[in-house]
C-alpha cells in the first residue's frame, strides 16, 4: 500500500483505531479537549487560510481584479508567515510532540513515523512554493506578471492540497490520541 503524502487519501483503517473511539464531530465536547488541542488546531487552521489567501491573491491577479504591486505585497507577507510558521510548527512536531505521543498507544505507533514522511515531503513541495513566490514577486515588475503569477497559483494549490492531507491525517491521529490519554509530557 503507497503511503505517501502525494498519493494517499487519507490515513489507512490500522492508524484510525483511535479515531473511531473518538470522532472528529465529537472532540470540542470531549472532557479532555483543552487549551493544547485547541491551540494546536488553530495553528492548522491559520496554514488552511494562509493558503486559501495566496490562491486567492493569485486568481485575483490573473482575473485583473489586482494590481502587480499589491498581489507582490501580498505573496510576500503570506507567503513568509506561511514557510516560516509552517517550518517551525514542523521542528516542534517532529521533535517533541511526534517523540512523546508515539510512545502513548503501539496500536498507532506508526503514524508518527508517516506524519514525519509527509513532513520531508512537504520540504521538497515548499520549496518549489519559495522558489514560485519568488519568481511571481520578481515577475511583478515586468510588464505582463501573469505568467509568473500562473505558475505560483499552481505551486500554491499543489502545496495546499498536500498540506491539507497532511493536516487532516494528523489531526486524525494526535487528537484522539491526546483525548484518550492526556496532555502530560506535551508542555
Amino acid at each position: 500500500m503507497d503511503l505517501s503524502l502525494e498519493t494517499r487519501e487519507g490515513l489507512p483503517e490500522a492508524l484510525q483505531v483511535l479515531l473511531r473511539e473518538h470522532p472528529r464531530e465529537a472532540w470540542e465536547a470531549d472532557p479532555q479537549f483543552n487549551g493544547l488541542i485547541a491551540f494546536w488546531l488553530d495553528r492548522h487552521m491559520m496554514f488552511r487560510k494562509l493558503g486559501a489567501l495566496l490562491q486567492q491573491e493569485s486568481e485575483t491577479l490573473l482575473d485583473g481584479k489586482s494590481d502587480a504591486r499589491r498581489f507582490a505585497q501580498a505573496v510576500g507577507h503570506y507567503g513568509g508567515m506561511f514557510v516560516n510558521q509552517l517550518h517551525g510548527h514542523h521542528q516542534i512536531e517532529d521533535h517533541h510532540y511526534f517523540p512523546v505521543l508515539a510512545t502513548r498507544d503501539k496500536r498507532i505507533e506508526k503514524g508518527f513515523t508517516l506524519l514525519d514522511a509527509d513532513h520531508h515531503a512537504l520540504d521538497g513541495h515548499l520549496d518549489r512554493f519559495v522558489k514560485s513566490a519568488n519568481a511571481a514577486i520578481k515577475g511583478t515588475a515586468e510588464a505582463d506578471a501573469k505568467p509568473a503569477a500562473a505558475k505560483f497559483l499552481e505551486a500554491s494549490r499543489d502545496m495546499d492540497r498536500l498540506l491539507r492531507r497532511h493536516l487532516d491525517d494528523e489531526e486524525d491521529l494526535i487528537v484522539p490520541v491526546i483525548l484518550k490519554y492526556g496532555t502530560e509530557g506535551l508542555g
